[in-house]
């Protein structure tokens, strides 16, 4: 996906939203695949017991998960579709873990290239 990068305008904004997106990237995996062991074990959907427990769980952490998704990428400048692709990520077993992965090498280059900008004088 070709995509314009656009100057991060809060650098220490973005890093925080960054290092919170990480976080959630790995909770809501981990959310993900407990809950894939849960109905695995379960024999299946709709069967109550822990499923019933763990599934409204998984939705809250995947909600949080979302919005840390939407702050970043407003921060960064990401486009509706990259930030809908990047959240679509988390309805597939260990991709949330990649991703997070690719979006904090891609993000810290932006960071990086954001400091080098603000440290050289001006004329």
């Amino acid at each position: 996906m070709s995509e314009q990068v656009r100057p991060i305008r809060d650098v220490a904004a973005a890093r925080k939203a960054l290092g919170f997106f990480k976080v959630m990237a790995i909770t809501a995996g981990s959310a993900l695949f407990v809950l894939i062991v849960i109905i695995v074990i379960n024999g299946g959907f709709g069967k109550g017991g822990p499923s019933a427990v763990w599934s409204p769980i998984h939705g809250a952490i995947y909600f949080v998960f979302v919005l840390s998704i939407a702050n970043l990428g407003f921060k960064v400048g990401w486009s509706l579709p990259r930030m809908i692709l990047t959240m679509m990520s988390g309805f597939v077993p260990v991709l949330p873990f990649i991703v997070e992965r690719k979006v904090a090498r891609e993000v810290e280059v932006q960071l990086a290239t954001a400091d080098a900008q603000v440290a050289l004088p001006r004329d």
